[in-house]
């Protein structure tokens, strides 16, 4: 029975997740676990408006905050303590990190 470790970081600094990333994928090269990734996936621009005002009847609005979020996708095959470790690292605040662990039954199992 495998575990897959699907890790998902998302930041809107593009230079600091790349640097995530590129940690990530060398420490799992040096333990020797197989790795899928990193994948990109396109840069999702977000518009947020701003109100003047904190009440709802006051239409006056700052022009809208637009910003980039960049989203890459790891796999890390087997491994799960090397996966754990990845997973319970301090990332920094301007980088948002998902784990989502999937069991992979073997071929012939009925469960």
């Amino acid at each position: 029975m495998t575990f897959v470790t699907r890790l998902t970081l998302q930041s809107g600094d593009r230079a600091a997740l790349d640097g995530i990333v590129e940690d990530i994928k060398s420490t799992a090269e040096r333990k020797g676990a197989a790795l899928k990734g990193p994948h990109s996936h396109p840069p999702e621009k977000l518009s947020v408006p701003q109100h003047r005002r904190l009440h709802g009847d006051d239409d006056r609005r700052f022009s809208s905050w637009e910003y980039t979020v960049f989203t890459r996708e790891l796999e890390i095959h087997g491994h799960d303590d090397l996966a754990r470790r990845i997973a319970a690292r301090d990332f920094p605040d301007s980088v948002h990190v998902e784990a989502e662990v999937e069991q992979i039954h073997g071929a012939g199992r009925g469960n």
